[in-house]
């Protein structure tokens, strides 16, 4: 596989693409973290970074469909763009306003959230054009899910150096800047300029009359709420055990250790149905949870932390295939959406629950609700198990094989082209 991942990093486009795509969503990877910190560094409760960390995430959820359909309707670059210049104004109006008045405050995350620009969802329209053979795309998605893990690791600490330095108003400015010239980056590329949507059923359920893709949708939402409850059950953890980059530690752990796992995970190709697969690793990811509300040492909540989040990325890469194969025609950036979105409502509802849950109980409290979410994510999977089916046409409850783009010999792709 490092053979394979360096034939596709050689491909032309391939790494402009990737690398534009992670720096243009690093406001988005880090704002549950920059919107707590901006909070508390304005006097604000846990409750209130919370609620204004819940209502980016829910405007998230509700734009990157949208957004995700228009894109798929008119192109890349007539959405992608004017949406990241609009969504780092409104972080921009935040670092501007403070937290009084509240309701400009809730305006400006109203803005950022929703206007963040469907930019993971594009990527993965783009690579099936750009690398032409569907082993090189399966290779893209571990990759991808690898690469997004560095940006995990890194954005946290890029966000608590920029508060070291200058403010946390300054690190929301900066990291929406940075984000902005990623997403241009991608798309004044050729690729993003001539990729158009395949033909697509006019339908205005969209990609969501795939029965596979709700069934994704629902599971991810908890893996997206344990995720958002540890962004701010970690900086909890640090106001108890001395502050500093306590918090930059733990979640740049949880990155490091989803990066070993992905790359782990990429080394081989995995025989089987990818759907059956995801379960599983849906399930060590749940039990990688658990053991954060013991809440030990900063050194041993770190190594805890690495260890939760190792089957994060070969579950996103294996969440990547079964999204391909169960997408309806001309909605494969509206489906990739939707993923994305699915983080995005979990997170905001684990901000929000975690924020009283750590007022009650303290960080132990937080790291416990990740545990529920990631246990409610494993139990959605195992119970809808009919609904995932193999996309074969004329298989019950499955999807019909027009799902699949990719034309693969490999495991997790069917032969056919969707967009």
């Amino acid at each position: 596989m490092a053979t394979g991942y360096g034939e596709l990093l050689r491909t032309r486009h391939a790494v402009r693409l990737l690398t534009g795509t992670l720096v243009g969503r690093l406001p988005n990877a880090t704002a549950a973290l920059a919107v707590v910190l901006f909070v508390r560094a304005e006097g604000g409760s846990y409750a209130l970074a919370g609620v204004l960390s819940a209502l980016y995430g829910v405007c998230n959820a509700i734009g990157q469909p949208l957004l995700g359909r228009a894109v798929d309707l008119h192109g890349q670059p007539r959405v992608m763009l004017p949406a990241s210049v609009v969504s780092a104004l409104g972080m921009a109006l935040l670092a501007a306003v403070g937290l009084d008045p509240l309701w400009l405050a809730c305006a400006a995350m109203v803005i950022a959230g929703f206007f963040t620009p469907p930019l993971e969802g594009g990527l993965r329209a783009l690579w099936p054009g750009v690398l032409k053979r569907a082993d090189r795309v399966h290779a893209a998605y571990a990759l991808d899910a690898v690469a997004q893990e560095v940006m995990f690791a890194v954005g946290p600490l890029l966000v608590t150096l920029c508060v070291a330095a200058w403010s946390a108003g300054v690190a929301l400015l900066v990291i929406n800047v940075i984000g902005v010239l990623g997403a241009l980056s991608v798309v004044v590329s050729e690729p993003s300029r001539q990729w158009r949507s395949g033909p697509r059923e006019a339908h205005w359920l969209g990609a969501l009359r795939s029965a596979g893709l709700l069934v994704l949708i629902a599971g991810f939402f908890f893996v997206g709420l344990a995720l958002g409850s540890i962004a701010v059950a970690a900086v909890a953890y640090a106001d108890e055990h001395g502050g500093g980059m306590v918090s930059s530690y733990l979640l740049s752990a949880l990155g490091f250790g989803a990066l070993a796992g992905g790359v782990v995970y990429g080394a081989r190709e995995w025989p089987g149905r990818p759907e059956s697969r995801l379960r599983l690793l849906i399930g060590l990811l749940a039990l990688g949870y658990l053991p954060l509300a013991l809440a030990p040492g900063v050194v041993g909540m770190t190594a805890l932390t690495g260890v939760a989040g190792v089957f994060l990325a070969p579950a996103l890469a294996c969440a990547f295939v079964v999204v391909d194969r169960h997408a309806p025609k001309g909605t494969v950036t509206e489906a990739f959406s939707w993923l994305v979105t699915t983080f995005g409502v979990g997170s905001a509802v684990g901000a929000s629950v975690v924020g009283p849950a750590v007022q009650a109980g303290g960080a132990v409290a937080g790291f416990a609700v990740a545990g529920a979410g990631g246990i409610a994510a494993l139990v959605v999977l195992l119970s809808t198990k009919r609904f995932l089916g193999d996309p074969v046409q004329g298989t019950a409850g499955a999807a019909p094989a027009e799902n699949d783009r990719n034309g693969a010999v490999e495991p997790g792709f069917r032969a056919g082209h969707q967009a």
